[in-house]
């Protein structure tokens, strides 16, 4: 199988990736993350720990690891009237897990952008253009704000 994409030739920006290092415990960070999504517009529909969760069922020893499922309404509902498939990406997540006691890595990837790439969103469209500018500006709000606490 080939890929429609060259993963090696992606940048950060193709896949409106951001990263932030929190220096705090990781249940301090959680919640700090979680109430800097809200205060930029991000809801948090879903949310879990698959570390907790591996640890449980499998016995993983995983360190802390917390995924944020986001949500801007009003762009999802934008993107659903532009292809009902991106349905499958939703929400998009902001991940916090633990480097090392006393610090957290903050990540997110943009799932608008993903799909375009991978062509379940369409490669020219205004209105996905208008999107991806959307969440963009959302995303980097977001960790504008988180890195100045960093």
């Amino acid at each position: 199988m080939s890929l429609p994409i060259d993963p090696q030739k992606l940048t950060e920006e193709d896949v409106g990736e951001k990263r932030a290092t929190l220096e705090m415990d990781h249940e301090d960070a959680v919640e700090f993350v979680r109430e800097t999504c809200e205060d930029v517009g991000f809801g948090i529909p879903v949310e879990f720990s698959p570390s907790e969760l591996l640890n449980e069922k499998v016995d993983a020893d995983r360190d802390p690891y917390y995924v944020l499922g986001a949500c801007n309404p009003a762009v999802a509902d934008r993107a659903l009237d532009v292809t009902k498939s991106i349905g499958g990406l939703f929400p998009c997540n902001v991940i916090i897990w633990e480097e090392e006691p006393g610090k957290q890595v903050v990540y997110h990837v943009s799932i608008m952008r993903i799909a375009r790439l991978t062509g379940l969103a369409p490669e020219e469209s205004e209105e996905w253009d208008a999107i991806l500018e959307d969440t963009g500006e959302l995303a980097e709000e977001l960790f504008e704000k988180l890195e100045s606490a960093a």
